[in-house]
């Protein structure tokens, strides 16, 4: 077998894909319902790895690569998550301190550990570094150690992190696991939306502008019929109901109870079946033009007298609000005069480039900027410098861009398929490349006597911050398991968690929101951290 793992060993990139087509193989297998997924490709890495190590053979997947994936993913996750990023971070002030206080309650009990079994300050830093999965954390803490005197400081560290790191990523995964049990009673899952006809019983004729306004939850008013056999009309703000008039509405399903105990009752009637006046039609949003605007920007109603009730992005369907940021690739359901059809199609565009286009200005210019902050250099008050990571920076530019989605003439936005594939493939290369070089630094870091005290510790540090973080958020926030999935595997900055949980839940956008409230913090706070332990 040699000779096979010497012609891995030059040829990169064959391993790379490899890994990725035999990981996922696996990764698909369900042992009572549970598979690993993504994950996999890691666990694939580290075993060919290792095994060509014990054959004197040296197997990895280029670094460079690996910053590709890894950057390409975060950005990717960024521009999915910043729509509601922004809004959700606002009540995130609670989950973030808890977060921090576990980090440091893991790194001292780590301390308590490593200092009790005899290891040195390098050699706990990076340990922590590996059991909390944060590669920038290894770098921090070898150069703390290094500059508090130790000449060895940088690979003894990353001794600790090599054998604590395997733990790092299958102990996160166990608690994601526990968190995904509950998901069911999660009380955070969007509401369905729903349509239905209503029959007006009320003699005050109230404006429809004045009924929206009482109800709580996103709703749409679609079609007014006057009477039974009247023409179907798209009603506008101003319009009065009068009694026994027939309205559509769309929205959540409280939204739309709401609004029939304030008219009157729901009537067997379906407007939505007549179109002799109004159609209704999905049409994909695939001009550059459109994306990036909110609905009430794109005036619609006043240029084609239409009204746009829902837009589904992914597998999500979200009411047509006035405010709501248009993106390449969305469908938007549209109900509009059936003559007006044509017209709308052209000006949306409706075509499948929509659904495909990466948008590589906005790609290419966002991580461009993205790793230029990832890797610039910050001055700490010990003197020593650090940088939070391209897959940081790259993440920060994708919230902000999938927040924004148009500066003047450039979309900042990426379709929801395209973030989805490139997010995937991303993540892919990334594990592999991970894998690869994880598993030539266990081979040599368990001929060593001190595998076993490292182990010990990486798993009390792992098991508390997989612990801690689970337990307080969720018996203290009181957090959906499936946000706190996502959130487990940001905590852990770990993608191969994120991927797991995103195998679970079918990408439920709940998963990426919470993955993205965390990470930009618990990476800096881990290289904090693990500067201060280096230098201990």
């Amino acid at each position: 077998m040699v000779p096979v793992l010497n012609h891995l060993a030059d040829n990169p990139v064959l391993v790379l894909f490899l890994l990725i087509g035999l990981g996922m193989l696996v990764g698909h297998i369900k042992v009572k319902g549970v598979s690993l997924g993504a994950a996999a490709v890691l666990f694939a890495g580290i075993a060919l790895a290792a095994w060509g190590v014990s054959q004197g053979v040296t197997i990895e997947v280029p670094s460079p690569l690996g910053i590709l994936g890894l950057a390409v993913f975060t950005f990717a996750i960024g521009v999915q998550s910043g729509p509601n990023f922004f809004h959700v971070i606002r009540t995130a002030v609670g989950p973030l301190a808890l977060m921090l206080l576990v980090f440091i309650a893991a790194a001292a009990a780590g301390v308590g550990v490593g200092r009790l079994l005899g290891m040195n300050s390098a050699l706990i830093a990076g340990t922590f570094a590996g059991a909390i999965t944060n590669t920038p954390s290894l770098a921090a803490a070898g150069n703390a150690a290094t500059l508090a005197g130790n000449p060895d400081g940088a690979a003894i560290a990353t001794v600790g992190y090599a054998v604590a790191y395997l733990y790092g990523v299958i102990g996160m995964l166990f608690f994601t696991l526990l968190a995904l049990r509950y998901r069911r009673s999660d009380k955070d899952k969007p509401s369905p939306l729903t349509n239905r006809t209503i029959r007006v019983e009320r003699d005050d004729s109230p404006m429809i502008g004045d009924i929206l306004t009482t109800v709580s939850g996103e709703l749409r008013f679609s079609r007014l019929r006057r009477g039974e056999t009247g023409p179907i009309t798209r009603p506008v703000a101003e319009d009065r109901v009068n009694r026994d008039d027939l309205v559509t509405v769309v929205g959540t399903q409280e939204a739309v109870a709401q609004v029939i105990k304030a008219l009157g009752h729901g009537s067997s009637h379906s407007l939505i079946e007549d179109r002799r006046y109004l159609d209704f039609r999905r049409i994909t949003v695939s001009d550059p033009k459109i994306a990036g605007r909110t609905i009430a920007d794109l005036a619609v109603d006043h240029t084609f007298g239409a009204t746009i009730s829902r837009v589904r992005r992914g597998d999500t369907d979200m009411v047509g609000t006035p405010d709501l940021v248009l993106q390449l690739g969305d469908r938007v359901r549209v109900v509009a005069p059936t003559g007006r059809m044509k017209d709308i199609s052209a000006f949306f565009g409706d075509s499948a480039r929509g659904l495909s286009s990466i948008n590589p200005v906005a790609l290419g210019l966002g991580m461009a900027l993205g790793v230029f902050i990832g890797e610039w250099k910050f001055l700490t008050p010990t003197g020593a410098t650090f940088s939070i990571g391209s897959a940081a920076g790259t993440l920060l530019v994708g919230l902000v861009f999938g927040k924004i989605g148009r500066i003047k003439g450039l979309v900042t936005a990426l379709p929801f398929t395209a973030t989805a594939v490139l997010s995937e493939l991303g993540l892919l290369i990334f594990l592999a490349q991970a894998g690869t070089k994880a598993g030539g630094q266990i081979a040599n870091a368990f001929t060593g006597g001190d595998w076993w005290k490292i182990l010990i510790t990486g798993i009390v540090i792992t098991t508390i911050a997989g612990l801690g973080i689970y337990a307080s958020m969720r018996w203290i926030v009181k957090m959906g398991g499936t946000r706190l999935s996502g959130l487990l595997g940001g905590a852990q900055t770990q993608p191969a968690v994120l991927a797991f949980a995103n195998e679970r839940t079918g990408a439920d956008p709940r998963v990426a929101l919470g993955y993205a409230m965390v990470y930009p913090v618990a990476m800096i706070a881990k290289i904090f951290i693990a500067q201060i332990l280096g230098g201990l």
